[in-house]
């Protein structure tokens, strides 16, 4: 049996939440990033022993997703993103939030919360890390001691691009000088 439960946050219920991130964030101003990063996979780890529902599974995936961009290497993450992840995450570092963790179920609910929160903003950039970690396994599969970059990706993102504009100029091109053959 499976039981469905919505809710929704109000504009007043967004302003607490945000107000308790800038909370977050002040108190962790002091915190070294391998800290803050340590608190946040804490609780990827954490969740993943006590099988959460499915809205915190996939917000759990989205904070995975933020850790790895700091960490990764090969992103090459620009130094504003990289500030903007991590004050983002630091509200992991709070011993004390709104449900405590080890209530099953609901403990990571406002975890999950925050994280929807702070994701949403960054959305964009978390789709381009996945696609540039599917390519990065795809070439690496394709030759294994290959290292992988985000600059190697853009670039061949780039040359896709106009692969696919000269085939769409040449289709165009073909059906407009058939038609013109025609007068």
């Amino acid at each position: 049996m499976t039981i469905e439960v919505k809710f929704s946050l109000e504009e007043q219920d967004l302003v607490y939440f945000k107000n308790v991130m800038k909370a977050a964030q002040s108190n962790a101003t002091n915190l070294p990033v391998e800290v803050i990063l340590a608190n946040a996979k804490a609780i990827c780890s954490k969740a993943k022993n006590t099988m959460p529902p499915e809205f915190v599974e996939n917000r759990l995936h989205k904070l995975g997703m933020l850790i790895a961009m700091v960490e990764d290497p090969e992103w090459d993450l620009p130094a504003e993103e990289h500030k903007n992840i991590i004050a983002a995450i630091t509200y992991f570092n709070e011993a004390e939030d709104l449900v405590p963790d080890h209530v099953p179920v609901l403990g990571l609910l406002d975890d999950a919360i925050m994280i929807e929160l702070v994701s949403e903003s960054l959305t964009e950039s978390i789709k381009s890390y996945e696609a540039f970690i599917n390519y990065r396994e795809c070439e690496l599969a394709r030759c294994n001691d290959k290292v992988v970059t985000k600059k190697a990706w853009l670039a061949d993102k780039n040359h896709e691009v106009h692969y696919r504009l000269r085939r769409r100029h040449s289709r165009s091109h073909s059906r407009t000088g058939a038609f013109h053959s025609m007068f």
